[in-house]
């Protein structure tokens, strides 16, 4: 049996669950559907969600489900929270709208678009680092976001400059040295 798959997902007051060929998920933040697998069932019962499949065939699937499905009932009550961190002197973020402004050291800013969904703040900077902050209820589309924007300036690791995750440790490198032939 799937360890992820057999453990119950407790529904939250607000979140309402609609179970068809689609799984259909919608509370205060939202609403978001989760595919069915073939042989995967879903039932509710007590407030709680449970998952099971018909046979072993299926184990994958049966878990894959069972965490679509916990984090669309987390995203639909609580929402998700991604941090990330711009280091480097004159790299900063403004938002305007649905629209983040970014200047990272390039000749020209950089305008990156928010999805629906995703709500970004930008924090007082504070010695060299420039907090942000992204929140949303689809996990899957706010860690695609968080990744797009690290990618636009990554970490380097010779000058420490550049958008991380809120913890990434990035261990500075030496550079090249004056040596011998």
């Amino acid at each position: 049996m799937s360890r992820v798959g057999k453990k119950p997902i407790p529904l939250p007051k607000g979140v309402k669950v609609t179970i068809g060929k689609e799984l259909l998920v919608e509370g205060p933040k939202g609403k978001q559907t989760v595919p069915m697998q073939p042989g995967v069932n879903v039932r509710e019962e007590n407030g709680t969600l449970l998952i099971t499949r018909d046979t072993d065939q299926q184990a994958a699937a049966h878990g894959l489900t069972r965490a679509l499905t916990a984090n669309a009932v987390q995203g639909v009550s609580t929402g998700f929270t991604r941090e990330l961190a711009i280091f480097g002197i004159g790299y900063r973020c403004e938002v305007k709208g649905r629209i983040a402004s970014f200047n990272l050291g390039y000749s020209h800013p950089i305008e990156f678009y928010l999805p629906d969904g995703i709500e970004m703040k930008v924090d007082k900077p504070a010695n060299n680092l420039t907090p942000l902050i992204l929140t949303g209820s689809d996990k899957q589309v706010l860690g695609q976001v968080a990744a797009n924007m690290r990618a636009l300036r990554p970490p380097d690791p010779y000058k420490n400059k550049g958008i991380r995750y809120a913890g990434e440790v990035l261990r500075k490198k030496a550079g090249k040295t004056a040596g011998g032939k």
